[in-house]
């Protein structure tokens, strides 16, 4: 579903509302690749978890601390930044009203979601699909208790600055916004459509693929982001296979200076094959997952 590569590829702004729970320990997957004076760990995030998820140690925990550098996908601004350029990019002209722009039945089905989210019906009225979608997106997550403050970039972010790491993003705000801004009409009113036909069922699916996520369970995570790519091979070029070919080309031009790096990047980049490590190995490097 194309709600689940929102979920799993873009880091979404959710609410922090999350009470604390006792811990329950996963094991994520890890992967390194490395040579005589370079290592490069590559781990999958989630954006934003429920509390009492203890992933933030033994394989994971370790690999940090010996790193000296956190790349994430994107460093986000401060909030009020954040908040202007996604005006800039995401609103519709003045005057101008998404149901307008929808086709009649698509356009009752925002409505009507956001009727049973307990949102005004035109909350979204002057979004282009895509900032919608976004938005539709992160309503029955955040009703289900899952938080980004215990996200994997948020954690592993307030860690780095903490021990004076370096913290980098593989791609700016604008650039992230962007991808989505440049899609056509088309695959926006896609991706809109299939947020919705989702959002009855995400709790359960998160919880899916947050299970799949703790075990390091990289075919169920594949099997997810691949249900319905075929729908629009515009989403899936620009959303993923561009990005993993362009993040690998990242560690493979990083790989040439010594040193050692926590790369952490949402759980889907790195499954399937079209994946990160897929990218890699065909770029002549070696990936290994760490069994831990």
């Amino acid at each position: 579903m194309f709600r689940n590569l929102l979920w799993l590829l873009a880091p979404l702004a959710l609410l922090s509302c999350a009470a604390k729970a006792p811990e329950r320990d996963v094991d994520p997957a890890l992967w390194v690749v490395r040579d005589r004076d370079t290592t490069i760990y590559l781990f999958g995030s989630v954006h934003a978890l429920r509390p009492g998820l203890s992933w933030f140690d033994e394989a994971v925990k370790n690999a940090f601390d010996h790193s000296r550098e956190l790349v994430v996908e994107v460093v986000m601004p401060p909030q009020a930044e954040t908040a202007a350029m996604l005006r800039e990019l995401g609103e519709l002209p003045a005057g101008t009203r998404l149901s307008e722009q929808l086709p009649p039945e698509l356009a009752k089905r925002v409505r009507e979601a956001l009727k049973r989210a307990g949102q005004r019906e035109d909350l979204v009225e002057k979004y282009e699909p895509w900032l919608a979608a976004i938005q539709l997106a992160v309503l029955p997550n955040r009703a289900e208790g899952y938080d980004s403050a215990y996200g994997v970039e948020s954690v592993l972010t307030a860690a780095a600055r903490k021990s004076k790491k370096k913290v980098s993003g593989l791609e700016t705000p604008r650039q992230q916004f962007g991808y989505f801004d440049s899609l056509s009409p088309t695959a926006q009113q896609v991706l809109l459509g299939e947020t919705l036909d989702s959002m009855t069922t995400a709790g359960t699916t998160l919880d899916q693929i947050v299970t799949a996520w703790g075990k390091g369970d990289t075919d169920t995570l594949a099997r997810v982001m691949n249900e319905d790519l075929s729908k629009s091979p515009e989403l899936t070029q620009a959303l993923l296979i561009q990005r993993n070919r362009n993040w690998a080309g990242w560690v493979a031009t990083r790989m040439r200076r010594p040193g050692v790096v926590f790369v952490a990047v949402g759980a889907g980049h790195l499954a399937g094959e079209n994946s990160v490590q897929r990218e890699l190995q065909r770029r002549g490097l070696r990936v290994t997952r760490i069994r831990y």
